[in-house]
């Protein structure tokens, strides 16, 4: 199976690129680099000894989009283009908007006219809003989004339902990202993001290797147990392996599928912080801020729909992923 992986280069979409060569499918990337690096291909194929063909192309341009369309037979879709930075979204809703939305318009207008019949979305627990309970399962309401990044992810899901309803032959799997941490084991790849990260495990990982004084937590005095925001934080490489699973239920024709993607447990920004300390042996100094806007005091996930229908389940720790992201950054502590 050919599959089209947009976005691919960044830090979810290279790891998945990597879980779908050693599963023998055949990855193809596009990726405008906005937030990313081209020597991401080189490592990939360091860690793989396989190349995919990269075309470095913006998703909301559909002229250059469609030369990908007409050159490589594309069987499925994984689209993980987007912007995606809770915070800079609100300060930034139109340009949000504009290219989340326009990327996805534009990729499924391609799809519909080459007949590419199966697309796997990105989408994000922010679409469960602010949560009346815990943990949140795939039939909660969604809709509440608090953040402009988190409501283009409501708004493509509806998108994505409606097309597939009027489209029954089309199949689309929606899955709903908890917290990715984490990096690959051999440190050539991880999150390299530009700038001051606005997730937490790059911060604290940056902070380790003094590129960064110090760690700002935003809010200790939520509702949970130590004041700081819980959240469900799963390795990147079992999310990459969540889309191995989903790709291949593409075999039953599924139509319209929901699935969250976590560990079932949640975790503090401070028991995070306190775990990778643990783990590498470091201290991470910090000092508090006020709460970001848009952000919820917990959020974490039930995956058993995701265990029984697609045989996947979250297999490494809090402390695996801890670990991980040290020595990404200390074998690149200035990025890729």
């Amino acid at each position: 199976m050919r599959v089209l992986v947009t976005g691919g280069m960044g830090f979810i979409g290279s790891e998945t690129v990597i879980a779908l060569l050693e599963a023998g499918f055949e990855p193809v990337i596009a990726d405008n680099l906005s937030n990313s690096k081209e020597k991401v291909l080189d490592r990939i194929e360091t860690l793989t000894g396989k190349r995919p063909p990269f075309y470095k192309v913006d998703c909301c341009d559909e002229g250059e989009f469609r030369k990908v369309f007409e050159k490589e037979h594309i069987d499925a879709v994984i689209h993980f283009a987007g912007l995606k930075a809770v915070g800079e979204s609100v300060v930034k809703p139109l340009e949000y908007y504009k290219n989340n939305l326009d990327s996805t318009f534009t990729l499924l207008s391609l799809m519909r006219e080459f007949g590419v019949k199966n697309i796997i979305f990105s989408s994000s627990a922010t679409v469960y809003g602010v949560p009346t309970h815990m943990p949140l399962v795939e039939t909660d309401p969604t809709g509440g989004a608090t953040n402009p990044y988190g409501m283009t992810k409501v708004m493509i899901e509806r998108i994505l339902t409606d097309f597939q309803k009027a489209n029954p032959e089309f199949n689309v799997i929606l899955l709903r990202y908890f917290n990715p941490i984490g990096a690959h084991p051999s440190g050539l790849l991880g999150e390299d993001p530009n700038g001051i990260p606005n997730n937490l495990m790059p911060y604290i990982s940056q902070v380790s290797v003094g590129k960064l004084k110090q760690l700002k937590i935003y809010g200790d005095d939520y509702p949970t147990p130590d004041g700081t925001g819980v959240r469900d934080y799963i390795h990147v490489l079992d999310l990459a392996e969540g889309h191995v699973a989903s790709l291949r239920k593409f075999a039953d024709k599924p139509g319209l599928e929901i699935y969250n993607l976590g560990t079932g447990k949640g975790t503090s920004v401070l028991e995070l912080v306190h775990a990778f300390e643990e783990a590498n042996g470091i201290k991470i100094p910090y000092i508090i801020g006020p709460r970001r806007a848009g952000d919820v005091a917990e959020n974490y996930a039930n995956c058993d729909k995701a265990k029984k229908e697609l045989g996947w389940e979250a297999r490494f720790s809090i402390v695996d992923a801890c670990r991980d992201s040290y020595n990404f950054q200390k074998k690149n502590p200035n990025g890729i």
